[in-house]
């Protein structure tokens, strides 16, 4: 007896529900914790530390260019621990994964400032993100397949958002501690050492999730694939020579969710704690109340998703921010504080809304003996085009046209992963 992820019911080993909902989950919380926290510094502190110049928005965009490494490392990542995932199996890969980003992630905490050792400390800095990235690049597939495809029948999107709920509490953890140093320390004890508490605290939080993932056994429809000799030999090269038109349609799907994302973290953090003269502090307290709307969101996506379809539940979702994009500008606006609130909990919302059954929908695009590949390449390859460079795109535009132009970015990302949703057909 199989379902659509091959779920077998005469394995001698089955990882209970608890251990595979857990286990998914903690390790996207610890690795987007450790994207977070970067993606926090790349505004708050890297400028100033890693990238001076005498324009403070000059530092900023570099910055921000380094926050941008981390999504072309990505796919390389996916194309690695992807291979291996479809080669040797889910388990060993996601340990190998969450170890390259807590080392890189731990890494960046001890690394000396540009006062201390010049160019080389922006160059380091980005050779440190470049391995979080690769970690990343590895880690969410193979989270959602360890939750999918041990799903049972009926209820696959709803296991698929578990490590989905990684990504808004990883975020919660991270503006958290960014929050509680700045009401402890001072500016210049926050600058000279407090900033580099939470990436060292990264090292804590691997080893539970180390802990975790090494008590799991593989999963069913793997098992399957290689009980019945049906390996890959290069799931890269089968994925784009086969699949090809779902690894595109599956790009284009995952765009606005990334474009959406970071307009409403890192641009707004950026935009509102400079062009609209929020403090750090605030801004982050109105972060961290919108992304509980993310937080909820995400599961009521997955029970509509598990109800109606995966499919139907994102063109409906993707309509929404069309519009959504079109009233940002009257929102974002400085001295309003309620306007930004609804703003960032209706972005944050919408976000949840596509985040929690996008996992779900892409791995359906792949069979089982290629998944790992093809729903880690799709996913950061999405990355890639829609996030990489949404924080410094939104902030050219914003600074040079207005924040309508914004809108209009984030609306135009969401048209064409409507189109491309119209044109997949439903392969639950």
């Amino acid at each position: 007896m199989s379902d659509g992820h091959g779920i077998t019911a005469d394995l001698k080993k089955v990882n209970s529900p608890a251990n595979v909902l857990f286990a998914s989950l903690i390790g996207t919380t610890i690795e987007f914790f450790d994207f977070y926290i970067y993606a926090t510094a790349a505004v708050l502190v890297f400028p100033h530390l890693f990238f001076p110049s005498s324009s403070p928005t000059a530092a900023v965009l570099q910055s921000l260019a380094t926050f941008a490494i981390a999504f072309f490392a990505r796919p390389i990542g996916s194309a690695v621990f992807g291979h291996y995932g479809d080669r040797i199996g889910r388990k060993a890969t996601l340990v190998a994964a969450l170890l390259t980003m807590g080392i890189s992630t731990v890494a960046i905490g001890l690394l000396p400032t540009y006062a201390s050792i010049g160019t080389a400390a922006p160059l380091l800095l980005a050779l440190c993100r470049f391995g979080q990235g690769l970690g990343l690049g590895g880690e969410w597939g193979g989270a959602v397949l360890l939750a999918t495809e041990n799903a049972p029948p009926g209820k696959i999107a709803w296991y698929g958002c578990f490590p989905q709920l990684g990504a808004p509490l990883g975020f919660f953890m991270s503006g958290g501690i960014f929050l509680l140093l700045s009401e402890t320390l001072t500016n210049e004890q926050f600058f000279s050492y407090g900033w580099r508490i939470p990436f060292l605290a990264s090292a804590v939080l691997v080893l539970v999730g180390l802990y975790v993932r090494l008590k799991i056994t593989e999963t069913p429809a793997f098992q399957k694939v290689l009980d019945k000799g049906e390996r890959v030999k290069i799931p890269l090269a089968t994925v784009f020579s086969e699949h090809g038109r779902m690894l595109v349609l599956g790009t284009i799907i995952a765009l606005a969710t990334f474009v959406l994302f970071y307009l409403m973290t890192v641009f707004a953090l950026s935009w509102g704690t400079t062009a609209l003269g929020y403090s750090r502090q605030q801004f982050l307290i109105l972060q961290l109340f919108a992304v509980v709307f993310f937080a909820i969101t995400i599961p009521v996506s997955a029970l509509l998703a598990d109800k109606y379809g995966r499919r139907i539940t994102m063109i409906l979702v993707s309509i929404a921010m069309i519009l959504f994009g079109l009233l940002m500008a009257p929102m974002f606006v400085a001295n309003n504080i309620v306007a930004v609130t609804i703003f960032l909990s209706l972005g944050l919302a919408l976000m949840g809304m596509t985040y929690g059954p996008l996992g779900t929908m892409l791995s359906e695009l792949f069979p089982a003996e290629i998944r790992y590949t093809g729903v880690s390449l799709t996913f950061n390859l999405g990355g890639i085009f829609g996030a990489s460079l949404a924080p410094y795109a939104a902030t050219w535009l914003a600074t040079n046209y207005g924040l309508h132009y914004v809108g209009f970015y984030l609306s135009g990302a969401a048209a064409l992963t409507l189109v491309a949703l119209l044109l997949v057909k439903n392969r639950a």
